[in-house]
């Protein structure tokens, strides 16, 4: 047991998908083929990228998805391992494990993805119904838009009739129920998400703050929008606070950024750290994350994020 104390249960709804990574100068245009510097395949899926996070940080972590049956879903199993994940997957060998495309432009490290979820597209709401008591058991329930809404929905509102600390990442971006909104205590957007639930266009903090007011007037606990390279908003009825970005070293790659922020926070709430100092841990994983390649693999561990706190 370490210095943030004992831990409950974080139980993660997500996808699974294979990164495959293509670093070059731009992207190509509609029929034109180009010369790339550098090609990774590696593990990703938003939920998964989480997982392994909140599992590198040495939670109790697990991780609800559909797979394939086929070298992809290999991989994931073999990263769930290595992270300390437990997995619950539904094996769907009538599908494909997912796979994504992401484009790196070399001069930036921004990045461009199309994700192709496979299997995971079939997740159901009678999938949850099978996995109700493991998010009965978790202190923390996350989940994120890349698998079907309503399974999303009826995980939340299993995971909120028990008690339990709900967060919706809402990437990508997409259009929502209301009735999501009211199961969120956290909804974690980053400044085009939070655009696209809300209609603010976020460029300032004083536009963050207007878009988390309408996401708390459509019900959500508290907003707390990631800022990029500024950091973070932690928005509620009792508080607007801009937690500053937590700068590691040189930005490498900020593909999993979003991801290593969502995995972090679940795990600070799990074990009981105000929400203040939720997000502040929340962006020491983020920011030890983007001086790494990879998404999964850019994961830090508790240790090193303590290290930062601590100076």
């Amino acid at each position: 047991m370490n210095a943030m104390g004992k831990h409950k249960p974080v139980v993660i709804l997500g996808v699974f998908v294979a990164d495959t990574s293509y670093r070059a100068a731009r992207q190509p245009r509609l029929g034109e083929t180009i010369l790339g510097k550098q090609f990774v395949l590696g593990p990703g899926g938003k939920g998964s990228n989480q997982a392994v996070a909140a599992g590198r940080l040495a939670a109790e972590v697990s991780f609800i998805t559909r797979l394939g049956r086929d070298a992809f879903a290999d991989m994931a199993m073999r990263t769930w391992r290595d992270a300390g994940v437990t997995p619950a997957v539904i094996e769907t060998p009538e599908s494909y494990t997912g796979a994504a495309y992401i484009f790196i432009e070399e001069a930036t490290g921004n990045n461009a993805i199309i994700v192709c979820p496979g299997a995971a597209t079939l997740i159901s709401p009678a999938d949850i119904e099978a996995q109700a008591e493991l998010i009965r058991s978790a202190g923390v329930f996350v989940t994120q838009l890349e698998q079907p809404i309503d399974a999303a929905l009826r995980a939340l509102e299993i995971a909120r009739a028990a008690g339990v600390t709900t967060i919706l990442n809402p990437a990508p971006a997409a259009e929502l129920p209301d009735s999501l909104f009211a199961l969120s205590d956290y909804i974690t957007p980053n400044e085009t998400e939070a655009e696209g639930l809300t209609g603010t266009k976020v460029e300032s903090l004083d536009d963050a703050r207007r878009a988390a007011d309408r996401l708390l007037a459509k019900g959500v606990g508290a907003a707390v929008i990631t800022l990029g390279e500024k950091g973070a908003l932690f928005h509620d009825t009792a508080s607007s606070e801009h937690v500053p970005a937590i700068t590691v070293g040189e930005v490498v790659e900020t593909t999993g950024a979003g991801d290593a922020f969502n995995g972090g926070l679940a795990v600070a709430l799990s074990r009981g750290l105000a929400p203040l100092d939720a997000v502040r841990f929340a962006n020491a994983v983020a920011g030890i994350s983007v001086t790494r390649p990879g998404t999964a693999p850019s994961m830090p561990s508790l240790e090193e994020v303590e290290a930062v706190l601590a100076s």
